[in-house]
């Protein structure tokens, strides 16, 4: 683990869609800076959870020495996709905007995720130009776009329409509704799935990945990962990926202090500060 700092945490709204506050919580080390900056995007199978969600993630990130921005972001049953995803694409742009009163070096700004929230950023660092993820205006920050240096991902859905087709097979009815909620249907789960992309061959943005995911993940099944770090290399991404033995679907959210979950956090500060520095 890098240097720990004291955090100044506050929550601020980065933005106002159709008049809905949508706040972030941010996590600032006190010091001279400028930090490297990460925003995070939270998982809920689309629909549920919010900001304070990956807590155990937020502090020793921005203890750490980084700038942590973690999003609240439009989620069924206000809107399906890809509302969120303009949302996420603004919350970079915002992070850029504001990059000098926050101590952030706007250079050295990436994305983080778990499940579906790794699905969510995987896809905005990829289309950070996409016209509709580019939606919202940035009043002042016009000249900002929402490309990003790196991107970590926890255990993410990275192929939504294989998993719609999985839990559809084995009768997960919490998971099959959700995505019922998000996606307004499959052909929006394949446009939308980052595997899918690659294979397509699609000309998007590959920044340095991260991927962490369990052995024992029952909600992704086996070879969801290992496919989508094939795929991202196979298209010239560079993807750093880490098998935990074992380990369950949100392994760090079910014991943030075991050992198991404690080494998947310093993985994640690790690597944003290879790729920042």
């Amino acid at each position: 683990m890098a240097e720990r700092y004291g955090l100044i945490v506050e929550d601020v709204a980065y933005a106002c869609p159709d008049g809905a506050r949508l706040l972030a919580r941010l996590y600032r080390p006190q010091g001279e800076g400028p930090f490297p900056g990460v925003v995070e995007v939270h998982g809920g199978a689309w629909t549920a959870n919010d900001r304070l969600t990956n807590t155990d993630i937020h502090r020793p990130l921005a203890e750490s020495g980084v700038v942590v921005m973690a999003i609240d972001f439009r989620m069924p049953p206000v809107a399906q996709y890809p509302a969120s995803l303009a949302d996420i694409n603004l919350a970079v742009r915002w992070l850029k905007a504001n990059a000098a009163r926050l101590s952030v070096d706007p250079a050295k700004i990436g994305l983080l995720g778990t499940s579906s929230g790794g699905h969510q950023a995987m896809l905005a660092a990829m289309r950070p130009h996409d016209t509709r993820y580019t939606a919202h205006a940035l009043a002042g920050g016009e000249a900002v776009d929402a490309s990003v240096r790196h991107v970590a991902l926890c255990w993410p859905v990275a192929d939504p329409l294989r998993r719609y087709e999985m839990v559809q097979a084995n009768g997960n009815e919490r998971l099959v509704a959700a995505h019922h909620a998000y996606w307004p249907d499959a052909a929006a789960m394949d446009e939308g799935s980052p595997q899918r992309i690659l294979e397509r061959g699609e000309d998007v943005q590959k920044p340095p990945a991260l991927l962490i995911v369990g052995t024992a993940d029952d909600n992704l099944g086996p070879a969801m990962a290992p496919r989508f770090a094939a795929a991202y290399r196979a298209a010239g991404g560079q993807m750093q990926y880490e098998e935990f033995a074992g380990a369950p679907h949100a392994f760090i959210a079910k014991d943030p202090q075991a050992e198991i979950a404690r080494r998947a956090v310093r993985q994640i500060v690790d690597f944003v500060h290879a790729q920042t520095r």
